[in-house]
């Protein structure tokens, strides 16, 4: 459904886990999107009608009936409040901010110095090779998920979500964080409570829709 607006069209590419996280919120939302695939190794995103479009040719970006959204968690915020059921943020305000800290983890610290635009950026002018581009990637994934792990052994009521005992949108954000880390061989056992809670979370149909190999595009 789309609650009377202009059928939602969201931009993305089938890896990205930017992408991935606004594809679990949908889901859980129960919105429907007209899905838009670009190949970013093809550099199908800084196509000039893309870019009019969302002038920072990254993905996702959501076009919906009030306009256009870019950047992950801005677009997960906006269906929070235009379709605040079933809720992603709680109703404490001293809990949605330390939702938003947790989320904030991933969203602002991991994810944006390990995307492809920077991998690319250490392989062109730094001479980095595979095994180096790996080593970065698993040591800020690492250093990120020390303190996730912290605040999930925190905040989690059972280790099925990473707070509290509802999915929020640390878990939208944390199982596409743990996709990257088993696909660039990140080792997971010092973090039983993360890994618990994602295996719970990719459980859920919700989850499950949104996974890269489940997208049409997967492998472009």
């Amino acid at each position: 459904m789309t609650d009377g607006l202009t059928r939602m069209r969201l931009h993305g590419y089938w890896r990205s886990s930017a992408a991935y996280r606004v594809r679990i919120a949908l889901n859980l939302k129960g919105l429907e999107v007209e899905a838009i695939h670009h190949a970013l190794p093809r550099g199908a995103h800084r196509a000039e009608a893309y870019l009019a479009l969302n002038p920072q040719g990254l993905v996702p970006a959501l076009e919906t009936g009030d306009g256009v959204v870019a950047q992950s968690t801005a677009i997960i915020e906006y269906l929070e409040e235009r379709w605040p059921s079933p809720p992603l943020l709680p109703a404490d305000s001293f809990a949605r901010a330390t939702v938003r800290s947790m989320a904030g983890i991933i969203s602002a610290d991991i994810h944006p110095i390990n995307n492809l635009r920077v991998l690319n950026r250490l392989r062109g002018d730094f001479g980095a090779d595979d095994a180096a581009v790996a080593r970065w990637v698993r040591h800020w994934i690492r250093e990120g998920f020390v303190a996730l792990e912290a605040l999930a052994r925190r905040h989690s009521a059972d280790g099925r979500y990473a707070f509290g005992d509802s999915v929020s949108i640390v878990d939208a954000c944390l199982v596409p964080q743990m996709y990257n880390a088993r696909r660039f061989g990140c080792e997971l056992g010092d973090f039983p409570k993360l890994s618990s809670i994602d295996a719970h979370c990719r459980s859920l149909d919700a989850f499950r829709r949104a996974e890269p190999e489940n997208q049409p595009d997967a492998a472009n």
